[in-house]
């Protein structure tokens, strides 16, 4: 397991619309916290969350956050 307090941040940017996709992959953009286009979030990197962004990677640009 991972241990979240040494995992980095990455930044994650939701670039496209989810119109027109599969509800599940709302489900896992809302899940990261994106609302709206252009709208980014920062978020641990653990593996949970590089699995969500691999499921909407079409939708989203993604960038490492240095600390």
């Amino acid at each position: 397991m991972t241990n979240t307090a040494s995992a980095g941040k990455v930044s994650v940017t939701l670039i496209r619309s989810t119109i027109g996709f599969d509800k599940r992959q709302l489900a896992v953009v809302r899940g990261m916290g994106l609302r709206r286009l252009n709208h980014t979030v920062v978020l641990q990197d653990v593996p949970s969350i590089r699995g969500m962004i691999h499921k909407v990677r079409h939708l989203v640009h993604v960038s490492d956050v240095g600390d």
